[in-house]
């Protein structure tokens, strides 16, 4: 697990998760249920710090194959957390996975999703050899939907029942990037 990542301002350092950052990990998603929350149904009321650990422990096992590939998104000077975004569900028969990102309510608009989207983005194509990463959200969501068109990505569709949402079916917006379109 020794990926570490720079966006091409050098601002952001993004690395798989390590057990020493589940605390301020943590403080960042209680920081980011209003906003994160409403998108994403991990981000409720009741996550804990052990679900930090328990994801923390999932994403070095899948770095330890060929499974999904988290990352935390850093500040590259002071080293907060700033969110996470990742590639999973990857698909090597045809070479392609999604491609997600959240950040801390405090650090929103300010082009960190962009910025780390971007390097996952490049790592996803010139790393894994993918062909190409799915942005798939829930149609509401106008900010995540901007970092996928800011990025590059061009939309395809509205999905029928593509999203699981709050224990329930939903329709998604789906985006998808090829490597022509971003390196």
């Amino acid at each position: 697990m020794s990926v570490v990542l720079e966006d091409e301002a050098r601002r952001l350092r993004l690395r798989p998760p390590v057990a020493a950052d589940a605390e301020p990990l943590y403080a960042a998603v209680r920081e980011s249920m209003h906003t994160v929350g409403r998108w994403m149904s991990w981000c409720h009321a009741g996550y804990a710090l052990g679900d930090v650990k328990d994801w923390i422990a999932r994403c070095e096992a899948s770095w330890a194959g060929e499974g999904d590939r988290e990352f935390g998104i850093f500040d590259a000077k002071s080293g907060e957390p700033l969110g996470c975004a990742g590639i999973n569900q990857i698909n090597h028969v045809h070479d392609f996975g999604n491609l997600g990102y959240w950040v801390r309510a405090s650090r929103e608009r300010r082009g960190v999703a962009h910025a780390a989207a971007r390097a996952i983005a490049r790592y996803g194509f010139a790393e894994l050899g993918l062909a190409r990463l799915e942005i798939v959200v829930h149609p509401d969501n106008a900010a995540s939907r901007r970092v996928a068109e800011k990025v590059g990505a061009r939309f395809e569709a509205i999905a029928r029942n593509r999203l699981v949402f709050k224990a329930r079916p939903t329709d998604a917006a789906v985006y998808a990037l090829i490597p022509a379109d971003i390196l």
